[in-house]
């Protein structure tokens, strides 16, 4: 399909005819002198006068109409090159089956929680959300993936990508308490709300990890739930960690002690059902990688179709006129003697 980047400065065509209507041309021959003072200087043979020049008469005009064509041909190859005219390569239509997933991922002090074993060494439970989550992002093909990260309030990390392997880094970079040691879990689906909400209404998914109650934050979870359902979004909750008293390392003296932890299980199963999900109960690193199978399960729909159209510039050719209509206008003024090579 043909067409032109930037059709406006077809209003510059006019132009040279409005010079030429507006700006006349004054004859430089002298005023005639009175009457009385004319000279008239008479040729014996008038006639023959005629005939010897009759030839370059018909050359001059023929020359002057051929350097108006040019001049012409050459205005009009600059106005076409500055229109940048473009051929639009037929459109290439691109399609993926999958779905906008966004990740929320919990980095509040008590993520540093050691309430998990893995081949019999205690690991804190960001650690176990790091790897099950990261050979989770490594099957997405076809997915777009966001992450956010929350503590005291709520980061967009990596907007919705293609690239996993980018997502899949920048989680394992992060570390607990970096956002603060609060849980703003409204904050968070808030957030990915606004993320998602431009996307496929069928394909928007948050998933939610969380170890706590929501202790921060300015948007409640509630709220935060009725906004992701109003745009669709289906939010899958997982509670990380166990209740009641579990191991905790002191950062100030490297020993580790027990703390009393408590999971709002009612509010993560709120929000997953009035979104359509699903809540899920991860009590060690086995548990978290069936909920990651049951969601890989889950049937994929189109997520994205769109249209895309590769101009290639085309201006080479009328600039090429140009050019040429240039090199004609110098070749006739050679010949008249107005140009010397």
């Amino acid at each position: 399909m043909f067409s032109f980047n930037w059709p406006y400065f077809a209003i510059v065509f006019p132009l040279p005819l409005l010079v030429w209507w507006f700006w006349p041309i004054t004859s430089n021959t002298p005023a005639a002198l009175d009457d009385d003072h004319q000279t008239a200087l008479l040729h014996p043979s008038l006639q023959r006068l005629e005939q010897a020049f009759s030839g370059q008469y018909k050359v001059a005009a023929s020359g002057h109409w051929l350097s108006l064509i040019l001049l012409s041909l050459l205005w009009l190859s600059l106005v076409f090159t500055l229109m940048q005219p473009q051929w639009l390569r037929p459109h290439t239509e691109v399609k993926t089956r999958g779905y906008d997933l966004m990740l929320a991922v919990d980095l509040s002090r008590s993520m540093l929680a050691l309430d998990f074993t893995v081949q019999g060494q205690r690991v804190n439970r960001l650690q176990v959300v790091k790897g099950v989550v990261g050979r989770f992002i490594s099957q997405r093909q076809g997915d777009r993936i966001g992450l956010i990260l929350f503590g005291d309030s709520a980061y967009l990390q990596v907007p919705l990508t293609l690239d996993s392997e980018a997502v899949r880094k920048m989680l394992d970079n992060a570390v607990p308490r970096i956002a603060g040691d609060g849980t703003s879990i409204g904050d968070a689906v808030g957030l990915a709300v606004k993320k998602l909400r431009e996307r496929p209404a069928s394909s928007r998914i948050l998933i939610l990890l969380t170890d706590g109650e929501n202790t921060a934050g300015s948007l409640p979870p509630a709220q935060a739930a009725r906004l992701a359902a109003q745009y669709n979004i289906r939010i899958y909750t997982i509670g990380v960690g166990s209740h009641g008293e579990v191991p905790f390392p002191d950062e100030a003296t490297g020993r580790i002690t027990m703390e009393a932890m408590n999971i709002d299980e009612t509010l993560l199963q709120q929000v997953a059902t009035r979104t359509g999900g699903a809540y899920f109960r991860a009590t060690d690193a086995q548990a978290l990688e069936r909920i990651y199978e049951e969601i890989n399960q889950l049937e994929k729909t189109e997520a994205e179709s769109r249209t895309v159209l590769i101009p290639e510039p085309l201006f080479r050719l009328p600039l090429g006129v140009a050019l040429l209509a240039l090199l004609g206008l110098a070749a006739l003024a050679h010949r008249r003697g107005y140009l010397s090579l």
